[in-house]
């Protein structure tokens, strides 16, 4: 199947619609499952925010923030020449940074496209003197090298005039007349059969845009169900996620959560529970998703340490954005926290690769993860050497991770277990190994 229209013919041969694949009663293929184990032992990845928003350095939502004509907007396509892009290199300092797959917009809210897409001109191959389609060398490297690619791909379109009005891109000189849910509906089914026929297989499909309703006095019909269905269908083993911050919806493989840790709501976004699914947390590295300029609040390789334990502690996977610049090139900054991340990652990722979460929820002194009998304590905030914590089960050992130095501990009939540690200052992550 080359587009969505094959595929509608060849259910219409079957006696099939679309709808009759819809996901409500969704019972995943055995190699979706085991996909999913995958994703969850994996525990990190790198989000990639990249497109002709980057040309302006303001970000993934200047086109909105700032009420840009859709048609000079897309002039910028027309300067987009990304010449030190190297899928090689990309994909090579993600994966010597400890991170087991990697998410890249193929098309955000403005609406480009950074694929040769059939479905329009507005495309990287076909509207810049670039000319190339980088999900493809990306995806090439990533299947070379054994690192998962996840694709984002946005419901909402600011540039497309068939998208039904939301509660954004509503200032960018659109005609209200011309939306058209089913013109629409069918243009990103087809984008969909592309990316999943054309780009071999594909670890997930990262949603985002559902909230673009969520004030609309009748709920939206996304028609989501069947879009699932057209997924599965075409890769089973394929992973959907969707950044609605609801509950999860049939169909869905993982959980999103938006610079959020699971079960937690700082942003006030979150109107949904933790549900039994595969979690993922999204977090920038600085401050923006797309490239900025200005931006250059870039969390400490101790910061990124710090909240890759505590999400491992969640139980969730962390996904840490870089906003790549418009000449194709990862920041200098965060090749450098890449780094540190990786050098980290080849001491410690024993304690986090392949871990649950502990028996004790996040706290303030740390987080708790588990491989089979054995529990790891990462001791991020706590500069005592008596250390206390709750523990119901028979302890046979404790240990230093790093080392393998025992320590003395005891048993009180509270079934508190206080642990002797050793001077630990200086250490981002003083990492504890009970058995």
């Amino acid at each position: 199947m080359k587009n969505m229209k094959k595929l509608i013919c060849m259910l219409a041969f079957c006696g099939l619609s679309l709808s009759a694949l819809a996901q409500d009663g969704y019972e995943p293929a055995p190699e979706n499952l085991k996909a999913r184990q995958e994703f969850q032992d994996k525990k990190f990845g790198i989000f990639l925010h990249w497109g002709i928003y980057s040309l302006f350095g303001q970000g993934e939502w200047y086109m909105q923030n700032d009420n840009i004509d859709r048609k000079e907007y897309e002039k910028a396509a027309d300067a987009f020449y990304p010449h030190r892009f190297d899928a090689a290199a990309w994909v090579s300092a993600i994966k010597a940074a400890g991170a087991g797959y990697i998410t890249i917009t193929t098309r955000h809210h403005d609406g480009f496209s950074m694929w040769d897409t059939r479905q329009s001109d507005y495309n990287i191959v076909k509207a810049t003197p670039y000319g190339k389609d980088v999900i493809k060398q990306l995806a090439d490297e990533c299947h070379k090298q054994g690192i998962r690619l996840h694709l984002y791909y946005s419901h909402v379109d600011w540039y497309r005039e068939d998208y039904p009005w939301g509660r954004t891109g509503l200032n960018v000189g659109k005609d209200k007349s011309k939306v058209n849910w089913k013109s629409y509906y069918n243009f990103m089914n087809s984008q969909l059969t592309e990316l999943l026929t054309n780009y071999g297989e594909i670890g997930a499909i990262w949603f985002d845009g559902f909230w673009d309703h969520d004030s609309d006095p009748t709920p939206f019909d996304w028609e989501i169900s069947n879009q699932y269905a057209l997924i599965h269908k075409l890769q089973p083993g394929c992973l959907i996620g969707n950044n609605h911050h609801e509950n999860v919806i049939p169909g869905e493989d993982i959980q999103i959560f938006e610079r959020d840790l699971p079960g937690e709501n700082t942003t006030g976004w979150v109107k949904g529970g933790v549900s039994k699914l595969p979690l993922e947390t999204c977090e920038t590295m600085n401050g923006m998703w797309g490239y900025k300029v200005n931006d250059q609040r870039y969390k400490s390789v101790e910061e990124l340490i710090t909240l890759l334990v505590k999400t491992s502690g969640k139980g969730a996977n962390l996904l840490m954005n870089i906003g790549p610049q418009p000449n194709g090139e990862l920041p200098a900054t965060a090749l450098e926290r890449l780094k540190g991340m990786g050098e980290w990652l080849q001491q410690y990722g024993e304690s986090i690769y392949g871990t649950t979460a502990g028996h004790l929820p996040v706290q303030e002194w740390g987080a708790t993860t588990q491989k089979g009998n054995t529990e790891y304590i990462h001791i991020l905030n706590y500069k005592e050497n008596e250390f206390t914590l709750p523990m119901d089960r028979k302890i046979k050992t404790v240990k230093e991770f790093i080392g393998g130095q025992p320590l003395k501990f005891k048993k009180n009939k509270d079934n508190s277990l206080v642990i002797q540690l050793n001077p630990h200052q200086g250490v981002v992550d003083y990492v504890l190994e009970i058995q």
